[in-house]
């Protein structure tokens, strides 16, 4: 199975920024598990990271044309407004999760909201870095 991980703004600066959040773990330490986890189950994940709305929404694009089985999406603060990454993922028909390193459901108001949720299968969050492994296992399952 080939999947795609998408990490969006700032993602490349874990371990860095507001460690109390997102944990002490750098992004080269998620790529690892990420592909622990592939080795793992057999899959193939790529992984990609952007701190640009256009970036992400060209591989979402890719992806409908690549062999893209399935999409784990982490998009940072476009989670909150970006329509534009919103749409790109209502036209790819693969299984979808959106995936949240921290509660969002227990950070600021402005986080509550997830305009990318509604076009995903799945939601994740809280649960750190577990989380994107939590989203192969979802997919797999599918």
């Amino acid at each position: 199975m080939k999947l795609l991980v998408i990490n969006g703004p700032n993602l490349n600066f874990l371990g860095i920024r507001e460690k109390s959040v997102y944990g002490t773990q750098d992004y080269t330490y998620l790529l690892e598990r990420i592909q622990d986890k592939a080795k793992e189950t057999g899959c193939t994940i790529e992984c990609f990271q952007s701190n640009h709305e256009g970036a992400i929404i060209d591989r979402i694009q890719e992806a409908y044309f690549d062999g893209t089985q399935g999409i784990i999406i982490n998009p940072g603060a476009y989670t909150h407004y970006s329509y534009a990454i919103r749409d790109a993922l209502a036209s790819i028909t693969v299984p979808k999760v959106e995936v949240h390193i921290s509660d969002i459901t227990q950070r600021e108001e402005f986080r509550r909201i997830s305009v990318t949720r509604e076009v995903c299968d799945h939601q994740i969050y809280g649960q750190g870095l577990d989380g994107y492994l939590m989203a192969v296992d979802y997919i797999i399952q599918l």
